[in-house]
């Protein structure tokens, strides 16, 4: 089996279907009008033809977490309190601005720092099921929290076999 298969963008596409042409497994022709990663053999004919470039190659695994050291952790975590203090600085600017102007401004501010927060967790390895931050945080979570017990385990069951993207 090929390393990658094929994934479509379906925002991006503009639907000219060159794909179908020129894909030997029809991995590409499916109602969907997803690609059937089961039947796509990794060629990239597929995203070659496309003129939308709406179609990418992905791995079917993922590469082998690095491991951080603990002071790249704890500068993280820094930077990540620093960044929820400005995205509740941000919320309160937004809700008090009256000008729309400004109002959009903070708003486009609190998304992104967000959305940098988000990174910043996910690099710091708590976003990811495989990661081992990950797995200690469930395994603490389910001895202090009984009531969502089988929930969390289910998430830990899912972390044995997560670096394999055929399981996502």
């Amino acid at each position: 089996m090929a390393k990658g298969y094929a994934h479509r963008d379906l925002k991006l596409c503009s639907k000219d279907c060159l794909c179908l042409f020129v894909c030997p497994t029809g991995a590409t022709d499916n109602e969907t009008g997803q690609i059937d990663k089961d039947a796509c053999i990794g060629c990239g004919a597929c995203m070659r033809a496309c003129p939308a470039h709406a179609i990418t190659m992905m791995p079917r695994e993922y590469p082998k977490e690095q491991e951080k050291k603990e002071e790249v952790i704890k500068a993280l975590e820094k930077v990540i309190q620093n960044k929820i203090k400005e995205v509740a600085i941000l919320r309160v600017l937004k809700e008090k601005e009256e000008d729309p102007n400004k109002k959009k401004l903070y708003q486009a501010l609190y998304h992104s720092n967000k959305v940098i927060i988000e990174d910043l967790y996910r690099e710091s390895g708590y976003m990811t099921l495989s990661s081992k931050r990950s797995q200690e945080f469930l395994a603490k979570l389910l001895q202090k929290n009984t009531q969502k017990a089988e929930t969390i385990q289910k998430l830990l069951d899912k972390t044995t076999d997560s670096n394999s993207l055929q399981n996502v």
